[in-house]
């Protein structure tokens, strides 16, 4: 798989967690989604059909009034790009933190994916078992919160796998996001999200074979190659990410203005 340049990548990125509640200023994407996850409640800073600057006061404005309507903070999800120096240097001035540093890595399907594994549950919607696991590992909120994330979810074509732990629990689960390919960016690429352990069988194999099943049947599938989202403190999934043939691909950070609470998600 030829590299991919990693404003193609912030294309399909957007497209496979899909803000329900979504708003355009300039070359700024508003999204949000009531608070759930901070990537769907961040500002995509995608490049202006102009190619006017990002560091614009009226632009940040704008944006601050959209937001204040739906009374959410201001965030930025800024990849560490040379084109977005100017937008960060801006940002620096008008105060806006750095928080939750991502790591993006990617890797060729390959030819030798493992075959099917009869222990591994695929399906094209997240079941109310498979929601319940990764909610607990991964989520914040009630079930008002849960439906938003499932909104999210479901708003890109994916597959969801579940494993069982040998007394019939849901034990791990994950999703593979095949989003629509924009003009210009990558085709034929998947997603790798949700990837959640309970926390009592970790390090018993049942994330590598949900990520193993995932991988083939995109495989199947005709898919080129997979792209996933680890934090940067998790020092410990990124060495298995690499063990499973993934490398990093480039980074982000949120850049929010005030702080009020603490939102989940990469």
């Amino acid at each position: 798989m030829a590299d991919t340049a990693l404003p193609d990548l912030e294309r399909v990125m957007d497209a496979a967690w899909l803000a329900p509640d979504r708003g355009e200023a300039g070359g700024w994407v508003l999204r949000a989604a009531a608070g759930v996850t901070q990537r769907a409640n961040s500002i995509w800073p995608r490049r202006a059909p102009d190619g006017s600057p990002h560091d614009n006061p009226a632009l940040l404005r704008q944006a601050r009034a959209w937001y204040r309507g739906r009374r959410l903070p201001v965030i930025f999800q800024i990849v560490d790009t040379t084109r977005n120096e100017a937008l960060n240097a801006f940002l620096d001035a008008e105060g806006f933190t750095r928080q939750s540093e991502t790591v993006i890595m990617v890797r060729d399907a390959g030819g030798n994916e493992p075959g099917p594994d009869a222990g591994v549950e695929i399906t094209a919607e997240p079941s109310a078992e498979w929601l319940r696991l990764w909610w607990s590992v991964d989520g914040r909120g009630g079930d008002e919160a849960l439906a938003t994330a499932r909104a999210i979810l479901e708003g890109c074509p994916a597959l969801y796998a579940l494993v069982r732990d040998d007394a019939g629990v849901p034990a791990a689960v994950g999703r593979l996001a095949v989003p629509p390919c924009p003009e210009g960016g990558p085709g034929d690429w998947g997603g790798l999200y949700c990837m959640a352990t309970r926390s009592d069988v970790r390090r018993r194999g049942y994330g590598t074979r949900v990520l193993q099943a995932l991988a083939g049947y995109g495989a199947s599938q005709g898919l080129n190659g997979y792209w996933l989202l680890v934090t940067a403190a998790n020092r410990g999934a990124q060495e298995l990410y690499a063990k499973a043939g993934f490398r990093e691909a480039g980074r982000y950070n949120y850049r929010q203005e005030r702080p009020k609470r603490h939102l989940t998600g990469c």
